[in-house]
């Protein structure tokens, strides 16, 4: 309805209030990412975030292997997991970091292969994760 020239919302004259409008799908689908995200940092204090076919992916799991780590870090798959876009996305916007891997100390991010690479390649890798993730390592 128009007054004055001037689009109202609210009351359309027909009686009837417009109320709050229902969450958009997209808004139920980021608390979802958002749920499964906290879900995911709670199993361990180390998380990679990973892709099945990343080279990347695959030295820095290679390498955190070598290591007797416990709790174990958890890895996710973005490529076979429900939310895997979404989920890195969030990460993204999280983190500042969108590529694979992603490793995850406490829920703050230390980069990616290459990083850990230079970590390990450097004898500060053990360091790291005992000073970032430290009681729950």
């Amino acid at each position: 309805e128009t007054v004055d020239g001037v689009a109202r919302v609210g009351n359309t004259g027909d009686g009837v209030q417009d109320g709050p409008q229902p969450e958009t799908q997209e808004t139920l689908r980021e608390h979802e990412v958002e749920q499964e995200l906290n879900s995911i940092l709670k199993k361990s204090p180390i998380i990679i975030f990973s892709k099945t076919y990343c080279p990347y992916s695959k030295k820095a799991k290679r390498i955190f292997h070598q290591y007797k780590i416990t709790p174990a870090p958890y890895i996710v798959e973005i490529d076979e997991h429900p939310l895997g876009p979404e989920l890195q996305a969030a990460l993204a916007k999280s983190t500042g970091r969108r590529t694979v891997p992603n490793i995850l100390i406490n829920g703050k991010s230390i980069g990616g292969g290459d990083d850990i690479e230079a970590l390990h390649e450097s004898g500060k890798l053990v360091n790291t994760v005992k000073s970032m993730g430290g009681k729950r390592i």
